[in-house]
């Protein structure tokens, strides 16, 4: 699926690829995050055999011109994790939606683990 939109001089459309791998950079770059992880096990496999993994851990829906994500991450161990997902959850909808110029209705933060 992807998100699209038109203006003057055409239509713009955006994959859900692209999406997801500006979420995940987004959530690399915050702090307290140690990583993204894959969902569940097909989605690991589905990983290993895709040249490009670009955007793991980050689920995309996108309904019209609104965008849901949901986001898998393994936080640091000893930070607050209320504080690093609010966090997190602004970061993404700023820079995603920057990114598309299109309304982020949610940001689902999914705390997998933590590590050390």
């Amino acid at each position: 699926m992807s998100v699209s939109t038109s203006n003057a001089y055409g239509k713009i459309s955006i994959s859900d690829l692209a999406i997801s791998k500006v979420a995940q950079q987004a959530a690399m770059e915050s702090y307290g995050i140690v990583d993204t992880v894959s969902r569940g096990l097909t989605d690991t496999f589905a990983e290993l055999l895709k040249k490009d993994a670009g955007g793991k851990g980050v689920k995309i829906t996108t309904s019209g011109n609104r965008i849901f994500i949901d986001v898998f991450v393994l936080i640091k161990y000893g930070v607050s994790i209320e504080a690093v997902a609010e966090s997190l959850k602004e970061g993404i909808k700023y820079k995603v939606e920057r990114f598309t110029g299109m309304i982020v209705d949610t940001v689902n933060v999914n705390v997998v683990g933590l590590k050390p």
